[in-house]
């Protein structure tokens, strides 16, 4: 194809370069793929799957680069060259409609910082309400139980955590719908659909009802957890996200923390219907909140809006977007969404490992969530709404550990790049990982004894402090670090973590009473402990040593 040149290669790249790195390059958006789940027509006319991407693919002239800002973060030679290609292909193309300059005031990544961070803190009120709803049925299990004839142990958890299930199914569509209708318009249909199905949970008269309802509006719910990081990333650029992540990744942690407080005392007081009523109620401020606030931060969505607007107003219907396809379909879209994050799950050892320690985390969370209530109320001989305000231990844990993380995590990443001769690497994020490792195994083993021998109250929630304090440094460092290893493919890499820590959320409580009632609290805990020792130590580890020599080993990561 003589009409297009290459500028730069990945292996062009690479010599420069020492053997054990390779360039990073800002994520176009976490989960914007939209350009890249286009299935088109071959010379044969067969369709093209590209949910396995050739080792060439990342030869290409847009895939090292923000696609938003049209500008790379590598040297200045390569952006020069990047820019070059850029104005040659629009010398080629003339009806392209791109963004007027990188300075483009238009584009989300150019937005003031009052009007990023009011996209930031909307979509993480979405983000907070939906577990707050997973976890706040926990204290008035009791009583839901009783009056839904609820009969076993299992199906008592299965009711709290069969929300957190529908996790695991709802980003492997909502993200990819996000990339075609826009963000906005996915995120609060979503919201809607969680918003009715939780109010037939507050008139349910059956246990069938009750878990077919839940598992519905968690699907609903789900929808912030894969759009709402993309928005972090389609706001900003790769420096700055680790705040706005640390941000928004504080939101689905503290809500699982903060609903059992409320729903302590609304099981004490009133009927366990109003924890659904309320929660709605909430809800529907969100909503109208979002309808106002809310604006589209997604690129493609907003290039393909003034392609549309060119169109109209010059009566000229060839102007268009790199990103519009006309053989893309939605069947094509969601096929190769839904199979993607399972190729990264079994080839990639990088997502392996992240994946297994976030599910390690989020199960051990879900799992405290279902057994705190019984250690205040049945060892601790608490009431259930005074045992509820044990919750607040968790909360505090998961917000300083927001705090240290947004303060730390950008800086390191920017000292470290500074040294590597202003290289950025995605295992710049290890160190707070192995950090927020220590938290988490020294918070298990204060929990586990100081609630074995019941100590003072206080010692088991300092505990449990420690362990949010890990658990939210550990997830806000993974999440940035897989963002900048997969760019391109930074959707199904999130939602291969999202899934595999979804079935842990849905799976741990349900053996909690069982492991609790064999081994107590104390070695209980202890064994999920040294879980986190085989885990969490030698992660970050073995991703600062080889992460940059499995990155060049494979056809998705970035460099």
């Amino acid at each position: 194809m003589p009409e297009i040149t290459k500028v730069t290669t990945a292996s062009s790249r690479k010599a420069d370069q020492p053997e054990s790195m390779s360039r990073v390059y800002s994520a176009p958006h976490i989960d914007n793929q939209a350009a890249f789940y286009a299935v088109t027509k071959e010379e044969n006319g067969q369709e093209a799957d590209f949910a396995i991407p050739s080792y060439t693919d990342k030869d290409g002239d847009t895939s090292s680069r923000d696609l938003e800002s049209g500008s790379g973060e590598g040297s200045a030679d390569q952006n020069a060259a990047l820019e070059t290609t850029e104005t040659a292909r629009s010398e080629r193309d003339t009806k392209l409609v791109t963004w007027d300059g990188p300075d483009d005031p238009a584009n989300p990544k150019n937005w003031s910082t009052k009007r990023k961070w009011m996209a930031v803190f909307v979509v993480s009120c979405f983000t907070f309400i939906s577990p707050v709803s997973s976890s706040m049925v926990s204290p008035a299990m009791t009583s839901i139980a009783s009056e839904l004839g609820i009969d076993t142990t299992v199906e008592s958890e299965m009711t709290m955590s069969i929300f957190v299930l529908a996790y695991a199914v709802g980003p492997l569509f909502l993200g990819p719908l996000s990339e075609i209708y826009g963000r906005p318009i996915v995120l609060q249909t979503a919201n809607i659909i969680y918003l009715i199905f939780n109010i037939a949970c507050g008139v349910c008269k059956t246990k069938g009802q009750m878990i077919a309802f839940r598992f519905l509006s968690g699907l609903g719910g789900s929808a912030p957890l894969s759009i709402g990081g993309g928005v972090m990333s389609d706001c900003f650029k790769a420096e700055e996200r680790g705040r706005a992540m640390g941000f928004y990744s504080l939101a689905p942690l503290l809500g699982p923390a903060v609903g059992p407080i409320a729903g302590g005392f609304i099981a004490e007081k009133t009927t366990w219907r109003w924890i659904f009523y309320s929660t709605s109620i909430v809800d529907g401020i969100i909503q109208i909140v979002g309808l106002f606030a809310l604006q589209e931060t997604h690129a493609p969505t907003l290039l393909k809006r003034k392609a549309q607007r060119l169109r109209k107003e010059t009566q000229d219907p060839t102007w268009h977007t790199e990103f519009e396809q006309k053989d893309r379909s939605l069947a094509a879209t969601l096929s190769v969404s839904i199979r993607r994050p399972f190729i990264l799950l079994g080839t990639q050892p990088i997502v392996q490992v992240l994946a297994v320690f976030m599910a390690y985390i989020y199960g051990l969370m879900y799992l405290m969530l279902a057994s705190f209530p019984t250690l205040w109320t049945k060892y601790y001989g608490e009431s259930v709404d005074i045992g509820g305000l044990n919750f607040i231990s968790l909360g505090i844990g998961f917000f300083i550990g927001a705090q240290i993380t947004a303060r730390l995590i950008d800086g390191i990443y920017r000292r470290l790049k500074a040294r590597n001769g202003g290289v950025g690497l995605p295992e710049f994020r290890s160190p707070l990982l192995i950090v927020g490792a220590i938290f988490i195994i020294i918070g298990l083993f204060i929990y586990a004894w100081t609630a074995e021998y019941r100590e003072f109250w206080l010692a088991p929630n300092i505990g449990a402090a420690m362990f949010c304090i890990g658990g939210i440094m550990s997830f806000q460092c993974i999440q940035t670090y897989l963002v900048d290893t997969y760019t391109r493919y930074a959707a199904s890499a999130l939602a291969a973590a999202v899934v595999l820590r979804s079935l842990a959320g849905f799976g741990f409580p349900l053996f909690a009473p069982y492991m609790y009632d064999a081994l107590g609290y104390g070695w209980g805990n202890s064994l999920m402990a040294f879980l986190g020792m085989a885990i969490g130590l030698p992660a970050p580890v073995l991703l600062w040593k080889y992460g940059a020599r499995l990155r060049e080993m494979s056809p998705f990561a970035a460099g």
